[in-house]
């Protein structure tokens, strides 16, 4: 049986082969339909509103609200390769290709990262906070980890440290837990997005033992008189077979890819990391692929000031850029794909069609 249930994956829109062709994903560039008007009346975005109107083509895509991965996450886990997996694990299997990534060994056995977090107890439900605001040290990190280590010890589950923010367990009889990523379940009540499965049982009771363990731990108790919080729970998805092949990259370059995205990418060609517009511009890319992420926190958070004001500096620094380049020929289309909670956009344009000058530049496409 399916773990979830994922829209087939759309045929994607059709672009020039032989011609330099960019895609930039943009995840949460789509404001939410309830305050789409009065966002999108403040942004100050022309270039972005030239990308959006002046297309060759464009389509929308709906994903399900309870979803185990964001429609940005599935988007991403097509184009690597990895959507039909999700359809068992939920999440995209990416423990086991992160893991090398760190330089760590994953011959064999059930893989799945596992990050330290902060569960706030709501009136009558659990919140898992975003990762993000959680600051943790390299130092707090390593304590809670070895605290933690010997409860996996015990059960034959061994547990690699990757950085502050990521570890990973080896668990072979877990392999059928259904997982959700951390992002798709931050800012929800937990009980819908805990892991599903055959031994989602023996997850928990380990979970609420590292609880209990971290509850009155030096590291909480100094974090709580600085006035921060808590670290007092771990998130468990991504889980992969150590032995499961790469998919093939479908890109010829990648630039700045974060996160999970980045550890499949090593199988590519070397991909850029901390790339400019103007890098890319240069570049030329056959058929390349940006991740501009700086979107994902304000909007997990529903702090739409500052995601407009992030929007609009990813307009100077990139979408304006980009789209001069599109005029002059130096790039000869982009794909713009956006998404929000539930939805996803794309919008294809061309250097021709970037010139529709009697289309005016407009962002009513961002809103449903």
């Amino acid at each position: 049986m399916d773990c979830l249930t994922i829209p087939d994956a759309a045929r994607s829109l059709p672009y020039n082969r032989g011609m330099s062709h960019l895609d930039i994903l943009l995840p949460f560039g789509l404001p939410p339909a309830e305050i789409a008007g009065d966002v999108l009346r403040e942004l100050k975005t022309p270039a972005l509103a030239s990308l959006v109107a002046r297309t060759n083509a464009h389509r929308r895509e709906e994903f399900d609200a309870l979803s185990r991965a964001l429609p940005h996450e599935t988007w991403l886990a097509r184009q690597f390769g990895l959507e039909e997996s999700m359809r068992k694990r939920g999440s995209p299997p990416v423990a086991a290709a992160i893991l090398r990534a760190y330089g760590l060994t994953a011959d064999a056995g059930s893989w799945f990262l596992l990050h330290p977090v902060h569960l706030q107890l709501a009136r009558d439900h659990v919140l898992l906070i975003d990762q993000r605001q959680l600051s943790l040290s390299e130092q707090e990190s390593r304590a809670l980890f070895d605290a933690a280590k010997p409860l996996f010890d015990e059960i034959g589950k061994p547990l690699l440290y990757g950085d502050a923010r990521t570890w990973f367990v080896r668990a072979d009889n877990w392999d059928d837990l259904c997982t959700a990523t951390a992002d798709a379940a931050a800012g929800r009540n937990i009980a819908m997005w805990l892991p599903q499965g055959s031994a989602e049982r023996d997850w928990r009771k380990l979970q609420n033992e590292i609880q209990m363990h971290w509850h009155t731990h030096p590291v909480n108790e100094k974090r709580e008189h600085r006035g921060e919080k808590p670290v007092n729970s771990v998130w468990l998805w991504g889980g992969a077979a150590a032995t499961a092949d790469t998919p093939p990259v479908r890109y010829s370059e990648l630039f700045n890819l974060p996160g999970w995205t980045n550890a499949l990418g090593r199988s590519s060609s070397a991909p850029v990391k901390n790339g400019t517009a103007s890098d890319i511009i240069a570049a030329a890319p056959k058929h390349g692929l940006t991740v501009l992420d700086q979107l994902i926190e304000p909007a997990l958070a529903g702090e739409w000031s500052e995601w407009i004001d992030r929007l609009h500096a990813l307009e100077s620094a990139w979408l304006a850029p980009i789209a001069d380049a599109l005029k002059t020929g130096k790039i000869s289309q982009v794909s713009l794909v956006m998404t929000h909670g539930t939805d996803l956009a794309e919008f294809i344009t061309g250097r021709y069609s970037s010139k529709k000058f009697w289309v005016k530049p407009s962002l009513s496409r961002l809103a449903r």
